[in-house]
């Protein structure tokens, strides 16, 4: 018979299961303990789990549990739902880094936690797909799915040479690396010492099939060594096959069975909303403002670079093979930091229509794994009005005409605030999506969509 643990995990998945409204049979009840609770799903479903074609990993950076309330309560109200709560399996899994001896480093940076994902094993804070102790490479899910043949993808609203993107295409002792002038942490990465050279180059070097974001001023950086030097890392790109696109009209011009290169600000992609920032003893009640002048006409939002990204990924190598597609809602983290709630709820709420597209098109494609989660928690809390924080706060307006006060209280005032140790949400829907019931950990994220994926 198996063990409670197993049993109480069956339970959690077979009230899933009725809740997506599938028919649970009473042979669920009898499932045994080698299958480790992962099959649960499946099992009560009454057959084998299906392998997916195609995994879409949506990542809402800094998308904690409070992050995503408060998008709701201010976009859809507090009884209303977003996309993303709509998945038929919800856990949560925990996000902690190590040290160089892989003990417990209880707040993550989102380097270590994308390695956690990307490589199935976790790493010192601001190190990019790298072992903590030894700093040697760890092979990625995307540097796998491209072994066997996938096609591949990543979108984000940061720089694209930002940690979270970085962590799939890239090996690099520290974050900070991101184009060939910016190498001061990382000496033996260099193309000099043997190395693969900066983010920036590395990650066109892959030949990645669709690359998408900000960073256009990394790109624009001389490369001073190796086979292109000379070039620019976009010269580089171009001399890879790479159509380099800038805006809107370039993205919808591009072509499919050629890798694209869409570079959409020099730095991290403008966030969608604006309003005032948290300050401290609060602010006059505001609605948050559902534009921003610094976001250049033309620019995509991350909603069409989704879309679009499915529509070049539809090539006959993905139509034979399947695909790996990363989106990352980068912003949410960024606005946090600064204390900036519309900024915050803005890019949640882009976020949450990426998250339409990428369900939408699993609907019409069942063999497609969706999975939506944050790389770490971070410091935005729901208080009551009353309430007078000693940090930062603000009072907004809610689409329902209510009043709410958020607070950021994680550093002092003057400072970035910073991120949470807490777990945090994961969603999924599709083959082996009830992988991600009950608390799990970032790295089983690995081997959940290696799994689904059968990549050898």
């Amino acid at each position: 018979m198996g063990s409670r643990p197993y049993r109480r995990r069956l339970a959690w998945g077979a009230a899933a299961l009725l809740a997506a409204g599938v028919a649970v049979p009473a042979a669920a009840a009898a499932a045994s303990e080698d299958d480790g609770g992962r099959d649960v799903a499946a099992l009560a479903a009454g057959h084998a789990p299906k392998k997916a074609k195609n995994v879409i990993l949506l990542i809402g950076d800094g998308m904690g549990d409070s992050e995503i309330t408060l998008a709701r309560d201010y976009t859809v109200g507090a009884a209303g739902r977003l996309n993303m709560d709509k998945f038929p399996m919800t856990g949560a899994y925990t996000t902690y880094s190590v040290d160089k001896n892989g003990k417990p480093d209880y707040v993550t940076d989102s380097a270590a936690s994308g390695t956690g994902w990307a490589t199935g094993h976790k790493t010192v804070n601001g190190r990019i797909s790298k072992t903590p102790g030894t700093d040697r490479p760890m092979t990625t899910i995307l540097e796998l799915a491209q072994k066997n043949g996938l096609a591949t993808g990543s979108i984000t609203t940061a720089e694209l040479t930002d940690a979270t993107p970085a962590v799939l295409a890239s090996h690099a002792t520290d974050r900070s690396c991101q184009g060939p002038a910016d190498m001061k942490a990382c000496p033996n990465d260099t193309i000099a010492k043997g190395g693969p050279g900066s983010i920036a180059e590395q990650s066109v070097n892959h030949k990645v099939d669709v690359l998408m974001g900000g960073g256009r001023q990394r790109f624009d950086q001389k490369i001073t060594e190796g086979p292109y030097r000379g070039m620019t890392v976009t010269e580089q790109a171009r001399k890879l096959g790479y159509q380099v696109v800038t805006d809107q009209q370039g993205l919808r011009t591009a072509k499919s069975g050629k890798p694209v290169l869409g570079l959409f600000a020099d730095g991290n992609v403008p966030v969608e909303w604006t309003g005032k920032a948290a300050a401290v003893g609060g602010t006059a009640a505001q609605r948050c403002v559902t534009s921003n002048p610094e976001r250049k006409a033309g620019t995509p939002s991350l909603e069409e670079s989704t879309r679009r990204a499915l529509d070049l990924l539809d090539t006959p190598k993905a139509k034979k093979n399947g695909f790996f597609l990363q989106v990352e809602g980068a912003s949410i983290d960024k606005r946090d930091h600064a204390a900036d709630p519309c900024g915050q709820i803005g890019e949640t709420a882009a976020f949450d229509r990426a998250v339409k597209v990428a369900r939408q098109y699993a609907a019409q494609h069942p063999d497609t794994l969706v999975v939506t989660t944050a790389d770490h928690g971070h410091s935005s809390q729901i208080v009551p009005l009353e309430a007078n924080p000693p940090g930062l706060s603000s009072t907004l307006i809610t689409n329902e005409g209510q009043q709410l006060k958020v607070n950021y209280s994680t550093n002092t005032p003057g400072q970035s605030q910073e991120h949470t140790g807490t777990e945090v949400r994961i969603a999924a829907q599709g083959p082996l999506a009830h992988r991600v019931l009950g608390v799990t950990d970032q790295t089983e994220l690995f081997t959940t969509i290696r799994t689904a994926l059968g990549l050898r």
